[in-house]
């Protein structure tokens, strides 16, 4: 990768679905190391953004570049199936809801995609899998099954799962959102470490508190554009743009 290429590089995104527009022309970069929190209303084009990054959501136009690789490239099937898959293994995303295996113990939920996916053997997917619930709390639970599991004991899960694939950037698409709430702080810290690691992170939230203590840089989204963007102390404490000063009053009006 050049040394004056952006880690994560949109350009000119726009997305629609049929005749909704849900995104406008979204640019912006991400560098290495950096943590960069979405924040705004439902709706706003925020997790169709992040689902685009590892093309969940295929961009309707512009580009989107990862370490200098184009991930949307316009390929033939296999070819595309492959470039894909590749890329994807790069970055770990955790979604609103955990999407675990039902069916598998939380030690093969983790070896899985190690095994499949980079052929690793037992052994060795062991060993990751021990490493990485450690690292999020959860190594005493490795036997256990999802329905054994508290909510955010399954979200820790699903963060070493992505952590497992040795990601070089992480997505977190509303990772709190489904807990209840006095378990929203355990998923909380494990970001919280992670971001202490200097991993390239990009959060989309509804948390306002966690955003500031912890990103680099905050993006407000709304109606499918990027509205204004800063860091955390410009952004909730002196935003420049109306429509972030009535969403931040609106949304702390909520939580009061």
């Amino acid at each position: 990768m050049a040394q004056n290429q952006p880690f994560v590089d949109i350009r000119h995104a726009q997305k629609s679905f049929g005749k909704v527009e849900v995104l406008k022309d979204i640019s912006l970069t991400v560098e290495r190391g950096q943590i960069v929190g979405i924040i705004g209303s439902s709706g706003s084009g925020k997790s169709t953004l992040l689902r685009a990054i590892n093309d969940l959501d295929p961009l309707s136009g512009g580009e989107i570049w990862l370490d200098g690789v184009q991930v949307n490239k316009k390929l033939p099937h296999r070819q595309y199936e492959a470039h894909i898959n590749a890329l994807r293994q790069q970055v770990g995303m955790v979604f609103q809801h955990f999407n675990l295996f039902p069916h598998l113990s939380v030690r093969d939920n983790v070896t899985m995609a190690p095994m499949l996916l980079k052929n690793l053997s037992r052994a060795e997917a062991n060993r990751l899998a021990e490493e990485q619930l450690d690292h999020v709390g959860m190594l005493e639970r490795i036997e256990y099954y999802p329905s054994q599991l508290s909510g955010g004991q399954k979200q820790r899960v699903a963060i070493a799962r992505a952590l497992a694939m040795k990601p070089k950037l992480m997505l977190f698409d509303e990772a709190t959102s489904a807990l209840d709430p006095e378990l929203v702080e355990e998923v909380n810290l494990v970001m919280k470490k992670l971001a202490e690691q200097h991993m390239t992170m990009i959060i989309v939230t509804h948390e306002m508190d966690f955003a500031a203590s912890v990103c680099d840089r905050v993006l407000f989204m709304d109606k499918g554009v990027v509205v204004e963007e800063g860091p955390p102390q410009v952004i909730f404490k002196n935003p420049t743009q109306p429509r972030t000063r009535e969403f931040l009053r609106k949304h702390i009006e909520g939580a009061s």
